[in-house]
């Protein structure tokens, strides 16, 4: 029998990989770990696991069909466990940041119940934000 242990990486594909970059690192804090621009791919470093965005008309995006949009999206929402900030610090933050965000409410995830809220990056990927004690 398996034993999943966390979350190692997803994979979006993306339209535009500056601004999704950009939303990703500046905005929510993961660092740029590798680009391979021949395939259109940047790994960003989200604590202990990756985000991979692929570009949708590169070499690993194509396989995947129709871009994320109005029609259909790659997944329904991922959660990225955010530690050291108090939920008023965070809303604080996301508000100076102009992201618009859901309330605050108490989730199960991994680790139990916590406090998150939702948020949308650039191209419309649900992003859950669970507070960690």
């Amino acid at each position: 029998m398996l034993s999943i242990s966390a979350i190692d990486h997803i994979v979006l594909r993306v339209r535009s990989l500056d601004r999704m970059t950009r939303f990703y690192c500046d905005v929510l804090g993961c660092v740029k770990e590798r680009e391979l621009e021949d395939v259109g791919l940047v790994q960003l470093r989200a604590g202990a696991s990756l985000i991979d965005l692929v570009t949708i008309d590169g070499e690993l995006g194509k396989s995947g069909g129709i871009g994320p949009g109005h029609q259909g999206r790659n997944l329904d929402h991922f959660c990225l466990s955010v530690s050291d900030v108090s939920e008023e610090e965070l809303c604080a933050y996301l508000v100076r940041q102009s992201i618009n965000f859901s309330g605050l409410s108490t989730r199960y995830g991994a680790k139990g119940f916590g406090r998150s809220l939702y948020l949308n990056d650039p191209e419309g990927n649900t992003v859950e934000l669970k507070l960690t004690i």
